[in-house]
């Protein structure tokens, strides 16, 4: 059974910075999709970054240049270094993580890719 958990959220003003973990468990496939998606309250969940076991990184747009996705195989960790954090950044953010990079024509990094695992969520507040 994979397990998902994330850490590293908080409260940061505006213009700080944060790196969030999320510690993967149980999974054994060699290939994966990892990814980092946030819902903001009243708003609907959207991806902020993806990595892919042939080491393609996908970033929402709004993120590039301050977000950076990494993971570390050897501790089975995804992490999300958050840089010159915005007030509409503040969000619950969740990690997933899928057995397939591709599912037919469609890559992970698309909006409409359903990814198979989730963690619980770690909230990221940024005041102005």
């Amino acid at each position: 059974q994979v397990q998902l958990r994330e850490s590293g959220g908080g409260s940061v003003q505006a213009g700080g910075s944060l790196r969030l973990s999320c510690k993967v468990s149980g999974y054994t496939y060699r290939t994966y999709c990892m990814g980092w998606f946030r819902r903001a309250p009243g708003k609907e969940r959207e991806g902020v970054a993806t990595i892919d076991s042939d080491g393609m990184t996908v970033y929402k747009d709004s993120v590039k240049g301050r977000f950076a996705i990494a993971e570390d195989s050897a501790k089975n960790t995804l992490y999300l270094q958050m840089h010159s954090l915005k007030p509409e950044d503040a969000a619950m953010y969740y990690c997933a993580v899928d057995p397939w990079v591709m599912r037919g024509n469609l890559h992970c990094s698309h909006a409409g890719y359903v990814f198979a695992d989730w963690g619980q969520g770690t909230p990221v507040t940024v005041s102005s």
